[in-house]
């Protein structure tokens, strides 16, 4: 495992399909970076500058990973407890305009990015709102391997709604909760226990 880009074998998988043969985007503004890139926007985004080494026990629990956006979205795991099996870990998207989604585990993930699209709006109103938008050029790959590897098909409509939702309700309130306990009070908690369905 040494020479592995993280200690996850799921998200191991990914990178090496990601970094196979053409090298093409296989899913709209997802894209690796190093494995707990330190620089990755956390900091900026819950407004702690200057008090990283204050809070560096916190960040420490999250890991980011991947851009989900080319405009400044990313995903980071969130260590929430001790588990050992870190691809079913809670994934976060942090958004770049202040937004956040929860996905339960990696395959879910892997599952929304088959939608093809940065905010997991479905295909069919992705084509009514442009009719020339075309999938990324690595989209009909990636449904392929995600198939093969992992016996997983892409979401419907219905499916990834419940996806997010009950990936809100499960983690919202706890994850809101504890960033409470060291984010910037700038940040706007109430809205996101709101937004993710909890109470």
């Amino acid at each position: 495992m040494a020479d592995a880009y993280s200690p996850i074998p799921e998200l191991n998988l990914l990178k090496e399909f990601s970094d196979g043969p053409g090298e093409d985007y296989f899913s709209d503004g997802f894209e690796f970076y190093e494995y707990a890139q330190p620089d990755a926007g956390l900091v900026e985004w819950l407004c702690l500058e200057g008090r990283e080494e204050e809070v560096r026990g916190h960040l420490n629990r999250l890991t980011p990973f991947a851009q989900a956006t080319g405009s400044g979205s990313f995903y980071a795991l969130w260590h929430c407890d001790d588990r050992t099996d870190f691809a079913t870990l809670p994934v976060i998207r942090f958004g770049d305009e202040g937004d956040l989604d929860i996905i339960d585990g990696l395959r879910n993930l892997f599952r929304l990015l088959a939608i093809d699209d940065e905010s997991f709006i479905s295909w069919d109103e992705e084509r009514e709102a442009d009719p020339d938008e075309e999938h990324t050029p690595g989209h009909e790959a990636y449904m392929a391997w995600m198939k093969e590897t992992f016996d997983l098909t892409p979401p419907t409509e219905a499916e990834a709604d419940e996806i997010l939702g009950s990936s809100g309700k499960k983690y919202g309130a706890r994850f809101v909760n504890w960033l409470e306990e060291f984010g910037s009070q700038e940040l706007d908690f109430d809205s996101w226990r709101k937004e993710l369905g909890g109470s």
